[in-house]
C-alpha cells in the first residue's frame, strides 16, 4: 500500500468484521520511529488462524483467495528495520476480555519507509462506515498530540444524533486536521 494510513483502515475494517464495539488506533511517533497500534475488543482469532494470518495466501474470506492487508503491512514495517507483532484472544477461550491487537513498528529514516498519508481521511471513513462503533483515535509526536474518542462525542451528541451524520463528519475531519495543524507547525 502507498500509504499507511490504508493499512490502518484495512486492520480496523477487520476489527469491524470481528463484531469489535470499540477499536483503538494509537500512532506513536518519534524522530526515529513511528509504531502503529491498532486493538479492538472483537472476537479475536483461534491460535491457528493467528499463526497463518501473515500468511497472504491465508484468509477467513470467502469472496477471495487471498489476504494481503496483514502480509503488507508486515512486509512494509520489516522493509524498515521494524517488525510486526499480533496477539489475539479469542471469544471461545476468553469469554470477557477477547480482541486482537496489531502493534508495527517502523523506522522513519529508512529508504523504504511508507508515509503515514491521510489518516485524517481514514479516521473520519472509518466512523462514516461504521458509525455504531466507537473508535478512540490518538497519534502522539513530538509537539502534541491529535486525538478523538467516539464515546466522548455520544456523551456531548446524545442518541437522537448519529455521527455519520454529513455535519458531523465534516466537524470530525476538521476538529483532526486543526489538532495537526496546531501542533505540526
Amino acid at each position: 500500500m502507498k500509504e499507511l494510513s490504508l493499512n490502518v483502515l484495512d486492520i480496523a475494517e477487520n476489527s469491524v468484521k470481528a463484531r469489535a464495539t470499540l477499536i483503538r488506533i494509537l500512532l506513536e511517533e518519534t524522530e526515529e520511529t513511528l509504531t502503529l497500534t491498532v486493538a479492538d475488543n472483537g472476537c479475536g482469532m483461534k491460535k491457528e488462524s493467528l499463526r497463518g494470518v501473515v500468511d497472504p495466501f491465508y484468509t477467513t474470506r470467502t469472496t477471495r483467495k487471498v489476504g494481503m492487508g496483514i502480509p503488507l503491512l508486515k512486509m512494509a514495517a520489516e522493509q524498515t528495520g521494524g517488525t510486526l507483532a499480533i496477539s489475539s484472544r479469542h471469544e471461545s477461550d476468553y469469554p470477557d476480555s477477547h480482541g486482537t491487537e496489531v502493534v508495527a513498528r517502523f523506522y522513519k529514516q529508512h529508504i523504504d519507509f511508507t508515509p503515514l498519508g491521510d489518516i485524517v481521511s481514514t479516521v473520519t471513513t472509518l466512523i462514516q462506515g461504521s458509525p455504531e462503533i466507537d473508535f478512540e483515535f490518538r497519534h502522539e509526536f513530538g509537539s502534541g498530540c491529535a486525538e478523538l474518542d467516539t464515546r466522548r462525542m455520544r456523551e456531548i451528541l446524545g442518541a437522537e444524533i448519529p455521527l455519520n451524520d454529513p455535519e458531523i463528519l465534516r466537524w470530525i475531519a476538521q476538529y483532526l486536521a486543526d489538532q495537526y495543524l496546531n501542533y505540526k507547525q
